[in-house]
């Protein structure tokens, strides 16, 4: 960070580590979200299999793998009132304990039902996470970094997946869960060093504590200006205090919540949890040129790799030039997918000789979706919402994503069953083109503005199209 003061043109140097720092201790409890979100794929085989001790149908595995999604529909109604009142760091550093909790619990459950208490209280600690953790990272992160910083949230989450189908493949299940559990463990002794937002700290009146905050955050003893600018419009936003219904009568606010809802719902619509869940079975059902377990892990490989590479480049490269590549390529490679299993199932023509088509059509997928559509949307949340409903918005988002991808997730098995393979995908790439439409149309350029100015530019985009409508 450079101030520049007066006629001398002095510059102060400022230091990001502890915004890095923090978002990493902070990013250790996305991992485990991610490694309890990708725990299905290596562990229902296990149980499925004729050797289990504990025995589970196909149904009673599917409802383990959205179990998560349902636990988060609580943990975000839950957080959505206390995340102002315990503070971003508390509700990151509580969510640990369930997290704990619901490993332990997996190791030595006795049955089908512990298993999913567990994974339900593993997904009310997603709601916790992902409402609070997108917050805390968009708040403390200076402008040229809140990108990259904001990305994190995704790329550890996905690293948290492809971990768990790691270490999940070669360990047994009791000794699989006792590892990941340490995670958790790690994340309170960590973080809990992390300073608190400054935001919060200014929203509960805390000046002197918000002002160190930020000197710690900035690595600048002179911090004055950006305080001013942020208790400044603090007090604006917060004239009125927030509450749920301001998301939807007030305009900048419901601005925020249609392009949340568009990204949210594009990036769900796509497949992605579909393809997470059923990874396997998509590359069982494509051939024998690459073992199902070998291409899974390359998938989440690929994803994890590529959503590193967006989250350096989107500061510099911007949101929506990356959006709009990402969501394009996405539907292609989406209709080449269905193609080929249109083709294998509903004609007679031989595919033999193309059966790693649909290899490469996902690995083709995942490269692109995981250049904007995976990182960005979680990225924007932390930047879209003023701080008097931003909790609310939060809280919004995760119970607006659980419920979507509970559905894509089930459309995609059914559709799979009912008609066929290539069904869903067919369906995910139409989807892909009405989001492309819709984030062209409607998603703005957040890169290098602060939040107050992001605040700015929504309400003068909002009065401009009141004037227009009225003229």
């Amino acid at each position: 960070m450079t101030i520049i003061t007066g006629s001398t043109q002095k510059i102060q140097q400022g230091s990001a580590m502890i915004q890095f720092l923090a978002a990493f201790t902070g990013n250790l409890n996305a991992i485990t979200s991610g490694m309890h979100y990708g725990w299905p794929s290596p562990s229902l085989p296990k149980l499925l299999h004729n050797t289990s001790s504990i025995p589970v149908t196909n149904d009673e595995g599917s409802w383990m793998a959205v179990m998560p999604l349902l636990g988060a529909l609580l943990g975000s109604l839950i957080v959505g009132t206390t995340v102002d009142i315990f503070g971003r760091k508390r509700t990151i550093l509580i969510s640990s304990i369930p997290y704990f909790a619901a490993w332990m619990m997996v190791a030595f459950a006795p049955s089908v039902t512990i298993i999913y208490i567990a994974r339900f209280i593993a997904g009310v600690a997603d709601g916790w996470v992902f409402t609070a953790l997108p917050m805390y990272i968009g708040e403390i992160s200076d402008p040229k970094v809140r990108g990259l910083l904001g990305s994190s949230v995704s790329v550890n989450w996905i690293f948290g997946i492809l971990l768990i189908n790691i270490v999940g493949s070669y360990l047994s299940i009791m000794v699989t869960a006792i590892v990941s559990s340490s995670l958790p463990l790690v994340t309170m002794v960590s973080f809990a060093f992390m300073p608190e937002s400054p935001y919060y700290l200014l929203m509960r009146g805390n000046t002197e504590e918000a002002k160190r905050s930020l000197q710690r955050f900035r690595g600048l003893n002179d911090v004055d200006g950006e305080l001013g600018r942020v208790s400044f419009a603090l007090k604006a936003q917060n004239k009125n205090a927030g509450k749920f219904l301001d998301l939807f009568t007030d305009k900048v606010s419901r601005k925020a919540v249609i392009i949340m809802m568009i990204l949210r719902g594009a990036q769900q619509l796509s497949g992605t949890t579909a393809v997470t869940f059923y990874a396997q079975p998509i590359f069982i059902e494509a051939g024998d040129h690459i073992s199902s377990h070998v291409a899974t892990i390359i998938y989440f490989a690929v994803q994890l790799t590529l959503s590193c590479f967006s989250s350096t480049i989107v500061d510099k490269a911007g949101r929506r030039p990356l959006l709009i590549t990402s969501i394009t390529g996405s539907a292609l490679f989406l209709f080449l997918e269905g193609a080929y299993f249109y083709i294998k199932s509903c004609t007679t023509l031989d595919t033999t000789s193309f059966s790693i088509v649909p290899v490469v059509g996902l690995i083709g997928f995942v490269v692109v979706f995981s250049l904007g559509m995976q990182t960005i949307p979680i990225l924007m949340l932390g930047e879209l919402f003023p701080s008097n409903v931003k909790a609310f918005a939060l809280c919004f988002a995760d119970i607006y994503f659980s419920i979507i991808a509970t559905i894509v997730s089930k459309f995609f098995q059914i559709m799979k069953d009912s008609f066929g393979m290539y069904t869903p995908f067919f369906a995910f790439s139409v989807s892909c083109i009405v989001g492309l439409v819709l984030i062209v149309l409607f998603v703005p350029e957040t890169k290098g503005k602060t939040l107050e100015d992001i605040q700015v530019s929504l309400k003068g985009d909002s009065e401009r199209r009141g004037t227009e409508e009225n003229a």
